[in-house]
């Protein structure tokens, strides 16, 4: 990548600024390497398309490009979101809800990890305002549950209780506000919601606002 043109509009591409800006970063001396080991400001540069980010979403946190308030991607660099391909939540988790949130800019493994057809595995856990009745677990196993406004039953999803008004929920499917609707429809409501799992992924220590970049053999395990 040793064609001053070509680098300018690869690091544009990456969101780090514009061609014109890029071609001036260059000529200062601000990108430095050939080839594969190219950096800018010292810095290794951020991964070519194909991108995927891990985030600890916090509570109070829209999943959105153009709402008001604060944004998810108020917590990457500003750069991922000048990106193009542009950087796209995997789905959504409501302002309210913390947890595992993904973002990528390869528009075919977004649209893989959304679909239906994937039954990607969802793992939350859920704070209740009320005791749990002990119907739910099979309520919610049966794949007989229609939520309200819909005609579709949800799929089968497994319910653990982990207290008096505390549970883990496993779904394969990703519908509108799908837990909380779930649990309402169960006579119950839901007080704080987190999403523990992503597929084979977790948190590991990621803390509440941290992300990091997923590694090659991670984002391989979500197409296995």
């Amino acid at each position: 990548m040793n064609d001053t043109r070509k680098l300018a509009k690869y690091l544009a591409g990456l969101g780090y600024g514009s061609r014109k800006e890029m071609e001036a970063a260059i000529a200062r001396g601000r990108v430095k390497g050939w080839g594969e080991d190219v950096r800018f400001d010292g810095e290794p540069l951020d991964p070519a398309p194909g991108m995927v980010v891990m985030m600890h979403k916090p509570a109070g946190f829209t999943c959105s490009h153009a709402d008001q308030g604060r944004l998810v991607y108020d917590l990457l660099p500003p750069r991922f979101v000048k990106r193009d391909p542009k950087l796209s939540s995997v789905g959504r988790l409501d302002a309210e809800t913390t947890g595992l949130l993904l973002f990528t800019d390869d528009g075919a493994l977004l649209h893989r990890l959304i679909s239906p057809k994937s039954q990607m595995t969802k793992v939350y856990e859920a704070q209740l305002a009320r005791p749990l009745e002990g119907h739910e677990a099979a309520l919610f196993a049966s794949g007989t549950l229609t939520l309200r406004g819909e005609d579709k039953p949800c799929l089968p999803a497994v319910l653990e209780v982990t207290g008096e008004r505390s549970a883990r929920l496993t779904l394969t499917e990703g519908r509108y506000h799908q837990v909380r609707r779930m649990f309402a429809a169960a006579g119950n409501h839901v007080d704080a919601l987190h999403r523990a799992g992503f597929g084979p992924l977790t948190l590991g220590r990621l803390k509440e606002g941290e992300w990091r970049l997923l590694k090659a053999e991670e984002i391989g395990s979500l197409s296995a």
